[in-house]
């Protein structure tokens, strides 16, 4: 069955989420996104708490930025909700915007080295290994967790250029795609992707969640176009969606066709009614997804 979930903007206060959150979870709604985007909300502490405020709906974090963290700090977070709510956390990491990470001192002269050994060194601690390294960007000296997960977790890793890709597939258990990945993005991603999990012979599952921007209400058209414009994303084909749970479920569907395994469905930052939408997905989009 394909993943289904929803995206909780941060552009909405914080105050908000315990709210929206019960509302996935009683409504039956899969997966509930939160974005750690500068300069808004944070994303282990709203994990942590829509978590605490629910009992089943998975919560992700799409994505977590590598250069503010040091990875030891990712791995402690990271194994104390998997402990506390085993299988719902589902945490993804990636390179940060970089415009934002130079606002805060901690722009990368090399992103996809320093995503490559946090993301190596993150998993290695998460599956309970004693680590030592000495990496360019991190350093580790006989560091383990006292408390890992009980099991395998899989970590995610947002990734939109070729290189990116395919470390993905190398060394991510799952890849998280932006809202600006049309059908035929997906499709090349999940070539990239498998280029690298070739590369690394791996032959485990590999998940690819995708956001796709939608809007849906009678000025529906309006702002799904209002903001692609404003992303500089107008003139890409196929990108988001616009329209009932028919049209939604449809485009759900070419992403899937595509390679996705998880489409996670984006509102617009202006959506009238988070509360509505959430409602939306989980019992109008969901029973036409299969």
């Amino acid at each position: 069955m394909t993943g289904l979930g929803a995206v909780f903007r941060p552009q909405l206060p914080p105050e908000r989420l315990r709210a929206l959150a019960r509302l996935a979870d009683e409504t039956g709604l899969e997966e509930l996104w939160l974005w750690e985007d500068c300069f808004r909300e944070g994303g282990i502490s709203t994990a942590a708490a829509a978590l605490a405020w629910t009992d089943r709906v998975r919560v992700g974090v799409g994505l977590l930025p590598v250069p503010l963290r040091n990875v030891a700090i990712t791995a402690m977070e990271a194994a104390t909700l998997h402990r506390m709510f085993p299988g719902r956390a589902v945490l993804g990491i990636g390179h940060g915007v970089q415009d934002w990470m130079g606002q805060v001192g901690a722009r990368a002269e090399s992103p996809l080295t320093l995503l490559r050994e946090h993301l190596l060194a993150l998993r290695a601690l998460l599956a309970g290994e004693r680590v030592t390294t000495r990496g360019r960007y991190v350093s580790l000296d006989d560091v383990a967790l006292d408390w890992p997960p009980d099991g395998p977790v899989e970590v995610l890793t947002g990734a939109t250029g070729p290189r990116t890709l395919r470390l993905t597939g190398e060394a991510a258990d799952g890849t998280v795609l932006t809202a600006g990945t049309p059908p035929e993005g997906v499709r090349r991603a999940r070539g990239l992707i498998d280029e690298g999990r070739r590369k690394a012979g791996r032959t485990d599952p590999h998940r690819v969640v995708v956001y796709l921007l939608t809007a849906t209400g009678p000025d529906a058209t309006v702002r799904l176009r209002a903001e692609l414009t404003d992303e500089g994303l107008a003139d890409v084909p196929d990108l988001g969606v616009a329209g009932d749970a028919d049209a939604v479920a449809k485009a759900v569907q070419r992403l899937v066709d595509a390679g996705a395994d998880t489409v996670v469905l984006q509102p617009t930052a202006d959506e009238p009614d988070p509360e509505g939408f959430v409602r939306f997905v989980a019992q109008d989009v969901r029973p036409l997804v299969p």
